[in-house]
Parts: structure tokens; sequence; C-alpha cells
């Protein structure tokens, strides 16, 4: 999806300006971080399961990992990235 798209959307909330965009690349935690000057704790990420024909997001802390065993007890299934 395009900022565009993205400005777009969010105009309809009157939340276009809430966007930042960076000189540098934000693509990973890692260098979020740096681009804001803050921990990787700080920085929100979201990841994608797969669960069967469905997909599940995760959001969690920048420097946090999948606990394999709370994901199996919560969803029945071993987490699979989609």
């Amino acid at each position: 999806m395009s900022i565009e798209k993205v400005k777009s959307y969010f105009k309809q909330f009157n939340m276009e300006d809430k966007i930042m965009e960076f000189p540098v690349s934000s693509a990973t935690v890692t260098e979020a971080a740096k681009a804001l000057n803050c921990q990787e704790a700080h920085i929100a990420k979201t990841m994608s399961f797969k669960l069967n024909e469905d997909a599940v997001l995760v959001v969690m802390a920048g420097d946090m990992r999948i606990d394999n065993h709370k994901f199996k007890e919560k969803f029945h299934k071993k987490a699979t990235i989609s």
C-alpha cells in the first residue's frame, strides 16, 4: 500500500497528519528505534501468523519474541508466519 493510499484512508478520520515519514529507513524495529531515537521496546511491531485459512495479527513490543508455548496454548496450533 502506498503512503498516498494510507493518507487518503486516514483522512476520513482526520488523522492524515499523524503519519510520520523519515529520511532514513524505518522498516525494521532497529531502524525505527534509531529513526525515533528511542529504545526498541518502545516500538510496536505487528506479526502475522497463519491459522488454518485465517490470519492472526499479534502486536507486541519491538524487543519481544513470540512465546511458542503460549501461542499454541491459545490457538491450538504451532505459530507459522504467513
